[in-house]
């Protein structure tokens, strides 16, 4: 018990440190490719202006700065976001292939995202349309699955799938009138998903929806292990049933939807990341959310680095996701034998 104990604060630990790690390194992984102790010195050069013999180049500054910071800060958010969403709406439902997209958040904000780029919108425009998209679904989802004044479960699943089937069709559609040597491209590279258009405004736009999403699940972590009870054994406990789902509903959207309105649709990493938590810590969600968030980010960072120097062209993320990530799936299904834990 004890051994287990101490393997489990040895993996925390480590949960914690992996992530930033993994960003410096990947910062200096490029065309233009960096040391590690060179992408520290670049990352505190505004510290360290007075100390002799350490000088930083305009490039090394542009590179490290303007371009390859926001998108590891994006991937970060990203998929600790999206890992997030995932083991709670896999506690929500009780229902281990429950993914961020189950309520339809990710088919609404790429609905938003296309009539944005038919509209011929900034980037920035993009974003903001696909977030108010991706929350109005789950409005609709909600507001439909009401069945005199109540939300079952069964029933927002549901309304959920017949949402996003909705809005696919709708994407589907927009994608058949679209100009197609101009704005059909556009939106075929946008839903594949990609960091690429990473900057400071649509991080500050999108991460506090991110980061509010994050705190409320990571506040309520112990809770989600009982949202699988009933009505009456939640009262027993003093836990209002319905407004715990509500409040882990509306963080899990806000997070998805801000994903996805500033990469694009990117599979996967909610069904997979959380399974790899369980079988790592056990189906406790108190340890399995923050591994999550650190797992998350650590994936879609390794994801990232990959699709932007594998290739002198950049793979679409969602591409790489499901080729890495189902045959990691398919193995942990074998080794756990369908089961959501060891």
């Amino acid at each position: 018990m004890e051994k287990t104990k101490r393997f489990q604060k040895y993996i925390f630990i480590a949960l914690w440190i992996t992530p930033v790690i993994t960003a410096l390194v990947c910062i200096g992984i490029g065309r233009y490719s960096l040391s590690f102790w060179r992408t520290l010195e670049i990352l505190f050069s505004p510290l360290l202006q007075h100390v002799p013999h350490i000088e930083i180049t305009d490039m090394e500054r542009s590179v490290v700065f303007g371009i390859r910071l926001p998108r590891i800060l994006l991937a970060i958010g990203c998929g600790a976001a999206l890992s997030s969403s995932g083991v709670a709406f896999q506690s929500l439902f009780n229902n281990p292939l429950a993914t961020p997209d189950t309520l339809g958040v990710s088919s609404g904000a790429s609905c938003g995202a296309v009539i944005a780029l038919m509209l011929g919108m900034n980037m920035i425009g993009v974003q903001i349309t696909a977030l108010l998209f991706g929350l109005g679904a789950v409005a609709l989802t909600w507001t439909v699955s009401k069945v005199r004044g109540q939300n079952s479960i069964i029933m927002i699943v549901l309304s959920g799938m017949v949402v996003s089937a909705l809005f696919e069709a709708l994407v589907s559609l927009m994608k058949y009138v679209a100009d197609p040597n101009d704005v059909l491209p556009t939106i075929t590279y946008w839903l594949m998903g990609s960091l690429n258009h990473s900057s400071y405004s649509s991080l500050l736009l999108g991460m506090p929806f991110i980061l509010a999403g994050i705190l409320i699940v990571f506040l309520l972590r112990w809770r989600l292990n009982i949202l699988a009870l009933n009505e009456d054994e939640a009262k027993s406990m003093g836990i209002n049933l319905k407004a715990m789902r509500l409040f882990v509903i509306v963080a899990a959207t806000m997070m998805t939807a801000a994903s996805v309105s500033m990469c694009g649709k990117i599979g996967w990493i909610g069904l997979l990341i959380p399974h790899i938590s369980r079988m790592l810590l056990g189906g406790n969600t108190q340890r399995t959310v923050p591994a999550c968030i650190s797992l998350g980010a650590v994936f879609m960072l390794l994801i990232d680095t990959l699709s932007r120097s594998i290739m002198a062209a950049e793979i679409p993320v969602s591409i790489l996701t499901a080729i890495i990530g189902a045959p990691i799936f398919i193995s942990l299904l074998r080794k756990t034998k369908g089961g959501t834990q060891v």
